[in-house]
């Protein structure tokens, strides 16, 4: 049995500690970069070690032929007033307004979402309108007891029937995994404040009170790699070091201090101490690289952690204008792909060519599975079939594009990892001197302003703070930070107003989506430690 000091008395000798003269910053992504950056401004010296050869991790942007494209979508849209201080900060004038459109491909069909009721009414058709609709009542009259899994707490908000219609296709595409598979707690974090009463008030009212349906966002003019190649410039502007290609293979301890790290360098491994050290590198990649290793039950933990791999295949299209949406998702299981990003619809500056479109072809993987190991020239022809088979452009249409890998882009919230997380954030709360944030850091699947937000909190715990990182979620992020008994008694509340609303024949359903949901993600903050493979394969004409 692992022995775990005191989690109270560590904070307390925490709080006491003197500022830090230097510390190290495991990964260049928004939580580490952002870490690093509020380090500087108070005179510490900050040291960023990030494996790939590019600051950003999955918030980059790459650029292929002068085409800009991010691995995945990233709205700049927060209530979180410590992060949009430093959006603003540091992007300056460079941010554009963005109008946010988004819709569903599903049977040969696309839905508004937000939901707009003639829309999805038509689509739909009365009688299935009516089927979700009795579904809906049916759960509300005898909802399940227990919500254990997604597909629990997605029907006991919207009904069996919508579940099955706009969820279930979609997130077993995205998570490899049967819905009944997927902790509960993932959907609560994730599509915190939507529900059928909300998006129906949205749709026939304009109110607008969550945090997914919003009009526009923010953007940075080339992309959200913009912002993060301007923190690495303000880090080292202010005498902090960034250094790339740059893999940490052990970190040294002394009972619960770590003393140094070993960083591979090229060729090289070069030793450097640590007086302090903030990582946002996956907790199972932490984990292995302790010496003396962590008791076997925390490895065992770590090993048992999962994720979800992504690729993207950027295609250039021989047309101007091809739908008006920043993304679609694609709900239809007869195709491979999740999601379809419309880069020129973020920025016009992300397409350098008059006349052109390109599109990101998003696909959820495993590494190991048939598309993580199909070659590039496959995936560029899988991408070229399905773009036709939607019916947005013709196979004959696509000029040129490529691939690249994402390992690691998402934790997946299966059965036994609340046990297993638990196990690790208890034994690394022991360390006197670490601290993780960011997704990854935290296996949690978190936006970018959440990952920043936590680097925010860990830098003020150097300075005096008493943060409780592992006690940061999203209801924080947003400003609903609920105590457990506020939480179940507003969830009553919403509960009741919408049996109230169906009895009052309010009948249409909400898609519940977010492009920033679990059950629709998008590719958020940073997996540190386990660059993505870059694969410029030209396609053959």
């Amino acid at each position: 049995m692992v022995q775990i000091p005191s989690v109270k008395s560590f904070m307390a000798s925490r709080k006491s500690r003197k500022s830090p003269a230097s510390v190290l910053v495991v990964g260049g992504g928004p939580a580490g970069l952002t870490a690093a950056y509020e380090l500087v401004k108070r005179g510490s010296k900050a040291v960023v070690l990030e494996q790939s050869g590019q600051v950003g991790g999955i918030a980059r942007t790459e650029v292929y032929k002068g085409y800009r494209f991010d691995i995945g979508g990233h709205r700049f849209f927060t209530k979180v007033d410590e992060v949009n201080q430093l959006w603003q900060e540091v992007m300056g004038n460079r941010f554009i307004k963005v109008p946010r459109l988004s819709r569903i491909y599903y049977r040969g069909k696309f839905f508004s979402y937000p939901l707009q009721v003639f829309d999805t009414l038509a689509n739909l058709g009365v009688k299935e309108s009516l089927h979700i609709l009795m579904s809906y009542v049916k759960i509300k009259v005898r909802p399940l007891d227990q919500e254990e899994s997604l597909q629990d707490w997605v029907t006991n908000r919207f009904g069996r029937r919508l579940f099955q219609t706009f969820f279930k296709t979609y997130t077993e595409k995205v998570w490899g995994i049967p819905c009944d598979k997927i902790q509960a707690d993932w959907a609560a974090q994730r599509i915190q404040g939507l529900s059928l009463r909300t998006a129906v008030m949205n749709a026939l009212f304009q109110v607008n009170n969550t945090k997914t349906l919003i009009k526009e966002f923010d953007y940075p003019v080339l992309g959200p790699g913009e912002m993060w190649d301007r923190f690495q410039e303000a880090i080292e502007l202010r005498g902090g070091e960034v250094h790339l290609d740059s893999s940490v293979v052990k970190l040294h301890r002394q009972g619960q201090r770590i003393t140094h790290a070993i960083v591979r360098q090229g060729d090289k491994l070069v030793e450097m101490p640590t007086e302090q050290i903030i990582s946002s590198m996956p907790v199972t990649a932490l984990i292995r690289q302790l010496e003396p290793a962590a008791p076997i039950e925390v490895q065992t933990a770590a090993k048992a952690l999962k994720y979800r791999d992504f690729l993207i295949v950027p295609i250039v299209i021989n047309r101007d204008d091809l739908f008006p949406d920043n993304w679609i998702y694609i709900h239809s299981p007869e195709v491979k792909v999740g999601r379809i990003q419309n880069f020129k619809n973020w920025s016009a500056a992300m397409v350098p060519e008059a006349g052109k479109t390109c599109l990101g072809m998003e696909y959820f993987c495993s590494q190991g599975d048939e598309l993580w190991e199909m070659s590039n020239e496959d995936l560029l022809e899988l991408a070229k079939r399905e773009i036709e088979a939607l019916g947005l452009a013709k196979a004959s249409e696509v000029e040129d594009g490529t691939v690249i890998r994402q390992p690691k882009a998402y934790p997946v919230y299966d059965r036994d990892y609340r046990e297993n997380l638990e196990v690790i954030q208890h034994y690394l709360e022991t360390f006197e001197n670490l601290q993780t944030v960011g997704r990854n850091g935290m296996h949690r699947y978190n936006n970018q302003d959440h990952s920043m937000l936590t680097a925010v909190l860990a830098v003020q715990n150097l300075y005096g703070g008493n943060h409780d990182l592992w006690s940061v979620n999203t209801e924080r992020s947003y400003h609903e930070n609920f105590t457990r008994e506020e939480w179940a008694s507003r969830q009553q509340e919403e509960a009741e107003e919408l049996a109230l609303l169906v009895s009052e024949d309010w009948g249409s359903e909400d898609l519940a989506e977010d492009p920033e949901a679990a059950v629709i993600p998008s590719a958020l903050s940073r997996p540190t430690a386990y660059p993505a493979t870059k694969s410029y394969a030209p396609l053959a004409r």
